[in-house]
């Protein structure tokens, strides 16, 4: 069940195991959610006022999901998120395991976060729906669908947990490509949000909506009630990308162990970037060959590549909050990161309505500072103030929601 945490939030007194750099990972992800939580689309807005500015151009297209193939930062802000929970699950279970919870009392407290991440991803998607939204693609539903499986794999020996690993990603590649390629394909149709280029040959395997994790959606997500048939999803997300994607938490695990061994300094965050950066590589050599890179349906390239990535992100911010000791730099970061099933939620909720409150009170144009290509950037900040200073007053108050 969901509980609250509270000890003294000054530095000096958090539990000396815990991870501040892993905090501050969690709080800049955060961020970058937040900058779109409240107007989404703001990047379309700047980039189509400064068509010829390659800087914009770079903005915008950073702060957009890539239609298909490929990657941006923005695609990262997933893979983070389900690493990091990996990365916590050492953590937390070796924490519980400490103070004399047993492997029963471990297991039903996994199964229960994980119904609870489903339902509450089931929620957060049903907002501005008429009747409960059935999808399982939500970043807290993909979460909740792997964490017990994750679990299951906590404290066996690490060549277990890397052979698992490849196992899931080779089987996974494996379902994709026995799966009969379509001929005649109405790509009007499959394509929805306006992907218009399928990809040919043997990398026609991973087409939009017409893959085998697509078919599963149509038969699996038709079972539960629904206004309309479930015909395919706009964005080409599936269901079972859960199954990649708990790789990617288990990496996350992995990783989490390792920092939990007594060897402390840089040989920590080296061998980490060490390994991210062959991670990165061994993605973009996949890519290149037998298996193309697509985050939305979590191929086995993005989900090395995302997790190396991940790796040299989290190694850089643990030298610079663990090892240099640049906590004044981390914790606007922490204080969001130390509270991030909050702040996530508050994205969804909080977020939207809070900026049609300002609307309400200072005006639709409240944030019309620069001129109008930036009013919704600038509205998406002031939102990100004022939620980043109700985390504050939690973090000062010692409030840490947590499930």
């Amino acid at each position: 069940m969901p509980e609250i945490t509270t000890f003294n939030s000054s530095e000096d007194e958090l539990p000396q195991n815990r991870l501040l750099s892993l905090d501050m990972f969690r709080g800049l992800v955060l961020a970058l959610l937040l900058l779109e939580a409240a107007n989404y689309g703001w990047q379309h807005h700047i980039g189509a006022a400064y068509p010829d500015s390659w800087l914009a151009r770079f903005v915008e297209f950073h702060a957009t999901h890539v239609p298909w193939v490929g990657f941006s930062l923005w695609d990262l802000i997933q893979p983070a998120f389900l690493f990091m929970v990996g990365v916590s699950m050492a953590f937390s279970f070796a924490k519980r395991a400490r103070m004399g919870d047993r492997n029963g009392d471990l297991a039903v407290h996994a199964l229960i976060r994980s119904l609870i991440l489903i339902f509450l991803g089931i929620f957060l998607r049903s907002i501005h729906s008429e009747s409960t939204n059935w999808t399982f693609e939500d970043v807290l539903t993909q979460i909740g669908l792997g964490y017990f499986f994750v679990y299951l794999m906590w404290q066996k020996w690490w060549r277990i947990q890397a052979v698992t690993a490849l196992v899931v990603l080779f089987l996974y590649w494996l379902m994709f490509v026995i799966w009969p390629v379509p001929e005649n394909v109405d790509w009007a149709i499959a394509a929805g949000d306006g992907w218009k280029t399928p990809l040919e040959g043997f990398a026609a395997h991973w087409n939009k909506n017409v893959n085998p994790a697509h078919h599963f959606d149509v038969w699996f997500l038709n079972g539960f009630p629904r206004s309309e048939p479930f015909v395919a999803n706009e964005g080409g997300y599936q269901t079972l990308n859960f199954i990649p994607a708990f790789v990617t938490m288990l990496f996350g695990l992995m990783t989490g162990e390792y920092l939990r061994e007594e060897q402390k300094g840089w040989a920590i965050p080296k061998f980490l970037c060490f390994l991210g950066v062959i991670g990165m590589l061994v993605g973009v050599l996949l890519a290149l060959g037998p298996c193309p890179m697509v985050k939305r349906i979590w191929t086995p390239s993005w989900t090395i590549f995302s997790a190396g990535a991940c790796l040299v992100g989290l190694a850089s911010l643990y030298g610079m909050v663990e090892l240099l000791n640049w906590r004044t730099i981390a914790r606007p970061f922490r204080v969001l990161g130390m509270n991030s099933i909050v702040i996530y939620v508050m994205c969804w909720t909080v977020a939207p309505w809070l900026n049609q409150m300002l609307k309400i009170h200072f005006g639709e144009n409240y944030g019309n500072w620069f001129g109008a290509p930036f009013q919704p950037l600038i509205e998406n900040i002031i939102v990100l103030i004022v939620i980043w200073l109700i985390a504050w007053w939690m973090y000062r108050r010692r409030i840490f929601l947590r499930i």
